[in-house]
Order: structure tokens, then sequence, then C-alpha cells
């Protein structure tokens, strides 16, 4: 049973960064997608990026472009997601989610198998 575990969330500032990773236990995630979804207080859970299992593609919510970029290790079975330019509107909880693909994107939390428990990122005014 693939296990999912977010780490790097914590309180920053308007216009700093963070760096949230996810690491894979329990096997290896072969021809899995990885994705990254938010849950804002009160709000639904969004996508935020997602990257294919070979790493060519990427996708990105509207509201991050520009600022987030995920990236995957392979080797080590990780998934990152560097962001910059943090306003009080990425304050939410970031969930990593896994799931079975080999060369798409994918975007709906329907198409995600393993889910890890989130990390919360503030953004102070």
């Amino acid at each position: 049973q693939v296990q999912l575990l977010e780490s790097g969330g914590g309180l920053v500032q308007a216009g700093g960064s963070l760096r949230v990773s996810c690491a894979a236990s329990g096997g290896l995630l072969t021809n899995y997608a990885m994705g990254w979804f938010r849950q804002a207080p009160g709000k639904e859970r969004e996508f935020v990026s997602g990257i294919s299992w070979n790493g060519i593609y990427t996708d990105y919510v509207d509201s991050v472009k520009g600022r987030f970029t995920i990236s995957r290790d392979k080797a080590k079975n990780t998934v990152s997601l560097q962001m910059v330019s943090l306003n009080p509107e990425d304050t939410a909880v970031y969930y990593c989610a896994a799931g079975f693909s080999w060369d798409a994107v994918l975007l709906k939390q329907s198409e995600y198998n393993y889910w890890g428990q989130g990390t919360q990122v503030t953004v102070s005014s």
C-alpha cells in the first residue's frame, strides 16, 4: 500500500517562498502521475499542479502559473512544489496525490488513487 507524506509547509510572509515535498513509501510510483491540490478554509479542494510519470508534462491552475513549479525525482520517489511570490490567497492545506497514468497530467481528484494527509501553508499579509 503506497503512502504519501507531505512536508515543508509553514508560515511565510506575503512575497515569500516555500517548498513543499511529498515522499512515497510502501511502493514505487512507477507509471503514476503526481499532483498537488489545496483546500482553503470554507472552500472546495482544488487542483494546483500536476506532473506526468515521465516528467515531461506539467500543468498548473491559472492562479499559480509563473509562481509555482512542480518537479519529481523518480529515483527518490518524491515530488516537490516550489512556491514563490506567495500571497494570502495561497493559504491552504496542500495535499499530494498519485494516480495511475503514463504520459498525462491528471487534473481531476477522482483520477487519483493515493492521497497524503496534507501540510498547512499559511501566508500572512
